[in-house]
């Protein structure tokens, strides 16, 4: 069997015959493929990860994949079904070293509500999905716009770590994410009251002049590269960065291996949303 870098290997070794953008083929198949094989090995389909195109659809775009809310519920029932069974197959089982197995063993979630339920899947599946994609386009953008940044990484692969980190730093791909204050506080002498709806601008924080040097600048050499918040921070710190940076560092490290090189011959197009940075498509001459 295959390692999970063998597997990936497989992947990118593929890519220049499916010449039709990052969007649609590397940054497509990473993910799903990371998170099919981490979350219930073969029994997770890409076909249940792809409900999170889904999920996060404008139903107003001319070309979305729904039409209605009522449409994206549907989605969310048979997805939830889906879980529903799988999950309680694994709870029943001997603890297996996949997400769904050690999510279903966990005393934390035995007496979940169907809202919290629904609620982990969808963090599970877009946090681990989209989240992921759009930062490995981000970075190949990053690097085609700042060549002596990617003529650095090309002399020095070690920086393949600072790279990831500069990428979700500069990228920010969940943009923010609202809290509830638990009690009363003061900000730079603005107060904000107990049970009070926030919103944390992440994209904000990772372009914050007093913590980071220079940061609207992509530079892959920072002292302090995982010095961001595009995972969020504390007890919401998200639980699978360790596995997005992984993945993310599989793929640069097959990239740097096969010396393939990437032109970006247009424009991206992107997601139309307020909480997610997507990028659809990113047409590109991958040169090898």
């Amino acid at each position: 069997m295959l390692s999970l870098h063998g597997k990936h290997s497989v992947i990118i070794s593929r890519i220049p015959v499916m010449q039709n953008g990052l969007g649609g083929v590397m940054t497509r198949h990473f993910p799903d493929f990371e998170l099919t094989y981490c979350s219930s090995l073969q029994e997770l389909t890409l076909l249940q990860l792809r409900r999170a195109d889904v999920i996060i659809a404008d139903i107003r775009a001319p070309d979305a994949i729904i039409k209605s809310e009522e449409e994206r519920m549907k989605h969310f029932g048979d997805m939830a079904a889906y879980f529903r069974a799988l999950w309680d197959r694994r709870s029943k089982e001997s603890p297996k070293f996949d997400l769904v197995s050690m999510l279903a063993h966990s005393e934390v979630n035995k007496n979940m509500t169907p809202m919290e339920f629904l609620g982990t899947l969808t963090l599970l599946i877009v946090g681990g999905n989209d989240t992921t994609r759009n930062t490995m386009t981000a970075a190949v953008m990053g690097l085609n716009e700042n060549p002596e940044q990617d003529a650095l990484l090309r002399s020095k692969p070690e920086l393949i770590p600072a790279l990831v980190a500069e990428a979700v730093r500069y990228h920010t791909p969940l943009m923010h994410m609202r809290r509830t204050t638990t009690a009363d506080v003061e900000l730079r002498g603005r107060k904000i009251a107990k049970g009070s709806k926030v919103v944390m601008w992440y994209i904000s924080g990772n372009r914050d002049e007093e913590r980071i040097e220079d940061p609207d600048s992509f530079r892959i050499d920072r002292n302090k590269p995982r010095q961001h918040i595009g995972f969020g921070s504390g007890v919401h710190r998200c639980v699978g960065e360790r596995v997005a940076e992984l993945q993310l560092r599989i793929l640069w490290e097959e990239i740097l291996t096969r010396d393939m090189r990437f032109e970006v011959l247009g424009q991206p197009k992107r997601l139309y949303s307020h909480l997610i940075r997507g990028l659809l498509t990113l047409p590109v001459r991958i040169i090898n």
